[in-house]
């Protein structure tokens, strides 16, 4: 079996026959702070290029850093929040290599004195033998600077070979970022490519929750490497690994650990050797192919950062710290599931369409969970699709959703008149009341009206009046479709079926 380039690669199921896979996972999170890491510029995303820079994230000569208090103590919450320890004395380091993009020569990271480590993520995977928990062990989770950002102008691939010319933009550079480092994971087998998404989606959810981040994988907010590497049984020592860089979205992650193994099982069956490197994932062709040789340590000559001062938290600042954290991920799902009565297969729909907390806020604003999860997960999601944005990002608050709902409970209006409704307050014509006064969407229900159209719809279609009065009151579905046309939609079709049995004399 081959894929388009000449690398061979086994199916899926010889892979794990064969292999045992060991993952480890690092995760990039920038920020959500105001100003960058090391100086005060801002942190805008889509602003001019090169507009959001000044000597000190520049590099120039003579400027010197100050440490992001913000940084920190997101650093702390998130360490804590993935039940790491807290150092109680760490420092920066200089991370020392060449790149275009990053002005100063070198990265200002972290390196054996993390602000977070030795901690863990529980996360939750469907097998054969039903839902498996994984403990994901957290090596450490450090600070460090966000790099700038290269474009590569004319060629097909958008890549460096082939490209006339490149750009730099520094706007990113200097921004904070935490790179959460996983422990080896072990005993996945199978699962290891679900296992893999089940980790970012469930560390995302939990970043979101703290408020440190807007975790954004399409705008580079969260980004995931993905290191794979497999060996014959579970007792030998590891393969050598690749590291599958800057994967931006969930179902790349697991289609780029699968394919990984399944491109490594090739190499090994065919009595080759795993080369450790980086390697591109490609979206498009959902293949990898090799990048660079993979530094070791050693090559970007660490050493501590002689203008920033080392970092002690004192131990009073990190517990209160603690007690600002907000309920865990996990216990609030199980939380809200009871109270709102749904199935797991539910819960789970509402966390992939990333409607859990629109819905929580529509419920509590007066709207039932049944209905919030209707217009959320249906009308809003199809919007939100076509216009490839988030459901939080639509321009419609949970509390107008439950006001909505509330017009559609009280008989003000029905489902139809609803989502008009709904266009209406996501083009931005006022608050659902508004809309509905604006657009005269009220439903009809009035009796008089309704009669004059049923007798109108009689009139027009009388073979039909014969066969309800026959006893196929099936048919009535045509008449009531003709009276809902005639009024806008804005008839109640379930009175507007009551009247006109009543009219004809036939009961149901």
């Amino acid at each position: 079996m081959s894929t388009d380039t000449t690398e061979k690669v086994l199916p899926y199921d010889d892979v794990v026959a064969s292999f045992d896979p060991v993952l480890g996972l690092e995760v990039h999170v920038e920020l959500g702070t105001a100003t960058k890491m090391f100086c005060g510029c801002p942190t805008t995303f889509g602003a001019a290029p090169n507009t959001q820079v000044c000597p000190t994230c520049l590099g120039l000569p003579g400027s010197l850093p100050v440490v992001n208090k913000v940084g920190v103590e997101s650093a702390i919450r998130i360490g804590l929040a993935l039940n790491c320890s807290i150092a109680e004395w760490c420092r920066f380091a200089r991370k020392n290599y060449f790149y275009p993009d990053m002005p100063k020569n070198f990265q200002t990271s972290q390196y054996d004195e993390p602000i977070a480590y030795d901690g863990y993520l529980d996360v939750d995977v469907e097998t054969d033998e039903g839902v498996k928990t994984f403990r994901i062990g957290i090596e450490r989770a450090h600070m460090e600077e966000d790099t700038g950002k290269t474009t590569h102008q004319g060629g097909a691939t958008g890549r460096i070979h082939g490209a006339d010319y490149s750009l730099v933009d520094y706007n990113r550079a200097g921004i904070p970022l935490i790179e959460i480092v996983t422990k080896p994971i072990e005993g996945t087998g199978k699962y290891a490519p679900e296992v893999a998404r089940a980790y970012v989606t469930a560390l995302r959810e939990l970043l979101r929750g703290l408020g440190v981040s807007d975790v954004k994988m399409e705008q580079g907010s969260l980004r995931c490497d993905a290191n794979v590497s497999l060996r014959r049984t579970p007792s030998d020592t590891f393969g050598t690994r690749t590291e599958t860089k800057n994967v931006n979205s969930l179902r790349s992650i697991e289609r780029a650990v699968r394919y990984e193994m399944t491109r490594q099982a090739a190499v090994l069956e065919d009595g080759g050797s795993i080369t450790q490197e980086t390697r591109h994932w490609h979206e498009d062709t959902g293949i990898t192919t090799s990048g660079r040789s993979k530094e070791e340590a050693e090559d970007y000559r660490y050493f501590p950062e002689p203008d920033l001062v080392p970092i002690a938290p004192s131990r009073e600042w990190v517990e209160e710290l603690r007690t600002s954290l907000p309920e865990n991920p996990a216990v609030r799902r199980a939380r809200l599931q009871q109270v709102w009565g749904i199935s797991d297969l539910d819960m789970q729909t509402v966390l992939n369409a990333g409607a859990l907390d629109v819905v929580e806020d529509t419920v509590a604003a007066g709207a039932d969970q049944a209905a919030a999860r209707k217009w959320w997960l249906g009308e809003l999601a199809r919007v939100a699709n076509e216009r490839g944005v988030e459901l939080a990002d639509l321009p419609i608050t949970p509390a107008q959703v439950a006001g909505v709902e509330a017009l559609v409970s009280e008989g003000t209006l029905n489902d139809k008149l609803a989502r008009q409704v709904i266009e209406g307050v996501l083009a931005g014509e006022g608050e659902p009341d508004a809309v509905v006064a604006s657009r005269g969407l009220a439903v009809v229900s009035d009796d008089g009206p309704l009669l004059a159209a049923i007798d109108e719809a009689l009139a027009a279609q009388p073979d039909v009046a014969d066969k309800i009065r026959g006893g196929k009151v099936q048919a009535a579905g045509a008449i009531v479709g003709a009276v809902m046309k005639a009024t806008r939609g804005q008839a109640d079709a379930g009175r507007v079926r009551a009247l006109l049995l009543e009219r004809l004399g036939v009961s149901e």
